[in-house]
């Protein structure tokens, strides 16, 4: 085998790891998956600002049916543009791509890194493209590999790679039952693929297919990244210590709010009273001895509530560091020409370096990988963004760049 395998993807696990737990709290607050975390999430600022800034940038980066892509021919000689241009547009309107990639826009916004599958369709599909949004929490990425982990049954294991034979100890559990769970991990190195299973022992004895891609199926893109690091920081991460507080202040204050409707009550108790049994719940009736005053609150100088200051001034960062307050459109008044482009200018000015790495990480690989499928199949000739064409990009925001460049 030409590289070690699986030395490559315990580091790449193991360099994940750290953020694994970053991820289930980004989640917890944005997009709880568990009756347990919907019902200890408080505050919905987070949440409603996640899905706005993840909406925004759908129209922004991929408005569906319009014309967010363009390819110009280098020279007289290259191959035809134009009906590249046009068949890689009408194969991604007719493939599942617009309602996909809004689902890695989540994660993008959420978790700062998202990923999304392109894979070839059979022949007389629909369209030539086929996409899946991958979870982060299947991917483990290194400089140059990244590994695909997925639970599935061993009968999709052998549709999927219909020349691989199982072992004997597989093949006897399979007589049995068709359907038992594997560990199927498929790794990516450069442009060479291994697919094997992870039933213990060597990977060689394991491997289930092996081939090569032209292009990298694996679109993998961030939000942004800090130097040595694989996975990207979003919004939502950066904003996570001001919406765990904000989840907290709200928690208390409907605590509050339901001691002052229910009410603590206090009852004579003719026995010795226990401190550590005494439970401040709503509706609790407190042992106090007979002819005492029961517990007594220390009276301060003012009953000055500071709840809802610090809760304002907690949702209005989220919102903030989530653009909730630069993304709009539309104010309470009718914003003027100079209004709207100074609004422009500080959005771009914000998601400036966003942008360039997605074009870079996303919608370039998107095009690449689109280009070859189609050209690979006939469709068009073969053409290549490195030498034949240039991709011009003229989704809402590259307009915006534009635009902002010739003022400048």
């Amino acid at each position: 085998m030409k590289y070690d395998l699986k030395k490559m993807y315990a580091r790449a696990i193991a360099l994940r790891e750290p953020w694994v737990s970053r991820w289930a709290d980004a989640r917890k607050y944005t997009m709880p998956t568990t009756n347990e975390d919907s019902a200890m999430l408080f505050d919905a600022t987070a949440a409603d600002a996640a899905d706005n800034l993840a909406a925004c940038m759908y129209s922004l980066l991929t408005p569906p049916e319009s014309l967010w892509l363009n390819l110009v021919p280098e020279s007289p000689e290259s191959p035809d543009a134009e009906m590249a241009t046009l068949a890689l547009r009408a194969n991604l309107n007719d493939s599942n791509f617009y309602t996909t990639v809004h689902q890695c826009y989540m994660d993008l916004v959420t978790l700062g890194t998202a990923c999304l599958f392109m894979a070839e369709s059979p022949i007389g599909a629909s369209s030539a493209f086929s996409f899946t949004a991958i979870p982060m929490t299947d991917i483990a990425i290194l400089p140059n590999a990244i590994f695909h982990t997925a639970s599935v049954s061993i009968s999709d294991v052998m549709a999927r790679y219909p020349e691989w034979t199982p072992t004997r100890e597989i093949a006897d559990k399979l007589k049995k039952d068709s359907d038992f769970p594997v560990r199927l991990i498929q790794a990516l190195v450069g442009t060479d693929f291994t697919a094997w299973l992870d039933v213990g022992g060597d990977i060689e004895n394991n491997i289930v297919s092996t081939g090569t891609f032209e292009t990298n199926p694996y679109l993998i893109f961030r939000w942004a990244v800090t130097t040595g690091e694989q996975y990207g920081t979003g919004p939502i991460l950066r904003a996570l210590p001001d919406i765990k507080t904000a989840n907290k202040v709200v928690e208390l204050v409907l605590k509050n709010a339901t001691i002052a409707v229910s009410g603590i009550w206090q009852a004579d108790d003719d026995g010795v009273i226990n401190l550590n049994n005494i439970n401040l719940t709503p509706g609790a009736i407190i042992p106090k001895a007979v002819g005492s005053t029961g517990l007594t609150p220390l009276a301060t100088g003012a009953n000055f509530d500071v709840s809802q200051i610090i809760l304002k001034d907690l949702r209005d960062r989220i919102r903030h560091t989530l653009l909730a307050d630069r993304l709009g459109l539309l104010s309470d008044k009718e914003m003027t020409a100079t209004e709207i482009l100074a609004r422009n200018a500080d959005m771009l000015r914000i998601l400036g370096a966003t942008y360039g790495r997605l074009l870079h990480e996303f919608i370039r690989p998107l095009c690449d990988r689109g280009l070859q499928i189609l050209s690979r199949r006939g469709v068009i000739d073969k053409i290549s963004l490195h030498s034949d064409a240039e991709l011009k990009y003229i989704a809402p925001i590259a307009q915006m760049v534009a635009e902002n460049d010739t003022l400048i």
